[in-house]
């Protein structure tokens, strides 16, 4: 038996309580790994409050989270490159808010000693998203990419793949957040009315492509107009407005070809030359599962929430 944190309703925060889950032992491609850390995501409250119900069904009682870092307890069969006792970090298809969980082994990747247990927990889902993000748009060096809550976990990292690979990124966020996105290579610009004319004084050479991570009510026929058609724009926040406005919906979950390996190996390499930047926006214990969420929820972060375990 290990001990989570699950939810076995719809609802708001509160119906998250502890639990305890039986894990069998690791099947063939799948690894053990005692839980140090583990990424909140807004899906996680998406999935909770039953907004995603018939897109991404869960099957009650449910435990969230979708990243992670620890140590391997056990591997299976067909498992290679990891044994008990690795420093790792990785992608999990749910069941991360607990002391143990079952995770694809080819999600899983070798923990450098200079990350910290809640930097590495924090990689895994804005490393895929921002890589799978730039690759869905077709955006290369050159390219002047309009990203909408630059800030937040995807954003930061995504900020760092564009500029390593001659990419201009003008992102949206509050002013606070602004020195933040300037330290990662962005143009930053204020969210809110007007914000097409502040776009275009930033880029007079207009805008490529355009990237919403933050689900804002209103941007996406903005973004198309800036970027010249619905084909140009990415949402991972949005599904009606992707819907209304003809723009495409990116969850991961569309029969793409996973990004994790590309993904990691980009912040790997960042990590390597000295340059990756993970802010924490606050570090809770996995008790707090519930006001983790609440946070999420409200919105304007400067990268990611992680509870501890």
């Amino acid at each position: 038996m290990t001990k989570a944190i699950a939810f076995s309703q719809y609802g708001g925060a509160d119906v998250l309580h502890p639990i305890d889950i039986e894990l069998p032992a690791p099947g063939p491609g799948q690894v053990l790994v005692a839980v140090r850390a583990v990424g909140v995501n807004p899906l996680d409250h998406k999935l909770r409050s039953g907004a995603m119900d018939g897109i991404f069904p869960v099957t009650f009682p449910a435990v969230p989270g979708y990243e992670l870092s620890g140590v391997v307890e056990a591997v299976g069969a067909e498992v290679t490159g990891f044994e008990p006792g690795d420093e790792v970090f990785g992608a999990v298809m749910g069941g991360g808010y607990a002391e143990r969980a079952l995770v694809p082994a080819d999600r899983l990747a070798p923990k450098p000693a200079t990350l910290s247990w809640e930097q590495a927990a924090s990689v895994p889902v804005a490393a895929e998203t921002a890589e799978r993000a730039l690759d869905l748009l077709g955006v290369r060096a050159g390219h002047t990419l309009l990203v909408h809550g630059a800030a937040g976990g995807v954003g930061t990292l995504l900020l760092q793949f564009a500029r390593a690979r001659g990419i201009t990124v003008v992102g949206t966020a509050s002013e606070a957040n602004h020195d933040h996105l300037r330290e990662l290579g962005a143009i930053p610009v204020t969210y809110g009315e007007g914000l097409a004319d502040r776009v275009k004084a930033a880029a007079p050479g207009g805008v490529d492509r355009v990237l919403d991570a933050a689900g804002q009510g209103g941007v996406l026929p903005l973004s198309v107009e800036l970027a010249g058609g619905a084909d140009r724009v990415l949402t991972i926040a949005d599904v009606p407005g992707a819907q209304e406005h003809g723009v495409r919906f990116s969850g991961g979950a569309e029969g793409v070809e996973p990004y994790h390996a590309r993904a990691y190996a980009a912040a790997l390499a960042l990590e390597e030359a000295g340059t990756l930047r993970l802010p924490l926006h606050r570090v809770l214990p996995l008790a707090e599962a519930a006001e983790a969420q609440r946070i999420s929820e409200h919105g304007h972060l400067r990268g990611k929430i992680v509870l501890t375990v």
